[in-house]
């Protein structure tokens, strides 16, 4: 089975109820049956809205986070089985802005990866260095840090994930890994992916997400080891959201 691309809308913390529904409606009348899959993440208080929407069409549902404790006093969070509850397919774990927020660690992000697994949700794990990091020649080891914890913690069922490379000096800057830049962190990726887990590496999707827009996703869809994008926000426009569906099919 050749695997279809991704592409995942993440609204962040944007939107509102009419805009959403204008929105979603512009997207539905356009996207057809897309060759990729698409996915939006939006923001909590809107799941029951968007699952509503997006009853029986292409475009699965998101949360942009998911608790790491399955109930219990932490108030203000969402577990992973209150999402599924909502119809949520995907949830992003270890968004670089959580991580630099909410100070979340690797390891919170390996037990969130973990939490959404236990309920038949797809998480989207984040990695990326920041500016200074990549300044240091320090790019391949944070990245293949990150991606080990949760290796470590989820090793029997990493087949299952979603690995999102977002290198942070280029989310929401304007600036964009190069191709070629982004290419060889997704290699190096899948190399670490392929080392845990042989045989289903090559299946496992990792998308680009770093102010991939309408103009440049067909070049970065291109590379062999991209296989979709994690879009901010560029998915907030219809027109530049369907531009970027229609490259990655």
């Amino acid at each position: 089975m050749t695997k279809k691309n991704l592409i995942v809308g993440n609204w962040k913390m944007n939107g509102g109820l009419q805009g959403n529904q204008a929105l979603v409606q512009a997207l539905l009348q356009a996207v057809g049956q897309p060759a990729c899959d698409v996915a939006v993440c939006a923001p909590a208080p809107y799941l029951a809205q968007l699952q509503a929407l997006l009853a029986a069409s292409p475009i699965a549902l998101g949360a942009q986070d998911v608790s790491a404790h399955a109930q219990g006093a932490f108030t203000g969070e969402q577990s992973a089985a209150m999402l599924k509850e909502f119809g949520v397919r995907y949830a992003i774990v270890g968004h670089s802005e959580r991580r630099q927020y909410h100070r979340e660690t690797d390891e919170t992000v390996a037990a969130k990866t973990a939490a959404a697994l236990s309920q038949g949700i797809t998480p989207i794990v984040c990695v990326g260095e920041t500016l200074a990091e990549r300044e240091a020649g320090q790019t391949h080891d944070v990245v293949k840090r990150q991606l080990a914890a949760v290796i470590h913690v989820n090793g029997h069922c990493i087949s299952e994930i979603v690995v999102a490379y977002e290198p942070v000096w280029a989310i929401g800057t304007g600036k964009t890994a190069s191709p070629e830049q982004a290419q060889s962190v997704h290699a190096l990726l899948r190399a670490q992916l392929h080392h845990a887990a042989s045989e289903h590496a090559a299946g496992i999707r990792l998308l680009y997400g770093g102010s991939m827009n309408a103009a440049n996703a067909a070049e970065l869809l291109a590379q062999p080891d991209i296989d979709g994008g994690l879009i901010g926000g560029a998915s907030l426009k219809a027109p530049d959201f369907l531009q970027i569906i229609s490259a990655a099919a």
